[in-house]
């Protein structure tokens, strides 16, 4: 099964897509992670994304489309978790492409739903740890020992520097600006599948689960 994890900044799409990693067996393809994996991977594809990033400049729809299909061809018996792509209209039309080429589908897209307001709140207090990348929040999940992560022990939590409202609000913006406009590309082929993203992650796990049958 292959699918696309849709929401703004904050939603909870990296906590759900490592729970679906676990559960299913499915490989999370998150951009960032891949940009980094490529660029110290020492191949042809990967010494292009160091030019480009050394020199300060984005990397191409190209150049991730071209990540994406290593990992495709890679293969994955559970399938595919997209994270962070597509963010635009363009880069949707190039994934059905990309899936079409490698025999492949793309099965659902799950668009996580919360509010602006809850957002600010669930941005502002969330750390992760460094080591792992279990995410915590001071109000709704600390760490039991404080400074200390519950997942694997170590005491490498950190804050993202974008972390905080103003930044928030930018990204946001972005957001409504050029990743919404697929909500309405994937309601009309049939294939997304709306979840409330306010409730606890166990909950909001559970109804992903339904929807993805």
């Amino acid at each position: 099964m292959n699918i696309i994890l849709l929401g703004p900044p904050g939603a909870g799409k990296g906590t759900q897509a490592r729970r679906l990693v676990e559960e299913r067996g499915m490989v999370q393809l998150s951009t960032g992670d891949m940009l980094r994996e490529a660029r110290t991977s020492g191949t042809e594809m990967g010494k292009r994304v160091a030019a480009v990033m050394d020199a300060g400049e984005l990397v191409t729809d190209e150049i991730v489309i071209g990540l994406i299909d290593e990992k495709i061809h890679a293969g994955s018996e559970g399938g595919f978790i997209f994270d962070g792509f597509p963010r635009t209209l363009a880069q949707a039309d190039a994934l059905a492409e990309l899936l079409t080429k490698n025999y492949t589908t793309l099965d659902a897209v799950v668009e996580m739903r919360v509010d602006d307001q809850a957002l600010v709140k669930r941005i502002t207090g969330r750390y992760t740890c460094g080591d792992c990348g279990e995410v915590y929040h001071d109000d709704t999940k600390p760490t039991k020992v404080e400074g200390t992560c519950d997942t694997c022990g170590s005491t490498n939590l950190k804050r993202r520097a974008d972390d905080n409202e103003e930044s928030l609000k930018t990204r946001l913006m972005e957001y409504y600006k050029k990743t919404s406009p697929l909500i309405g590309y994937y309601y009309a082929k049939g294939d997304l599948k709306p979840v409330n993203g306010l409730q606890e992650v166990d909950a909001v796990a559970r109804e992903i689960a339904q929807a993805l049958g």
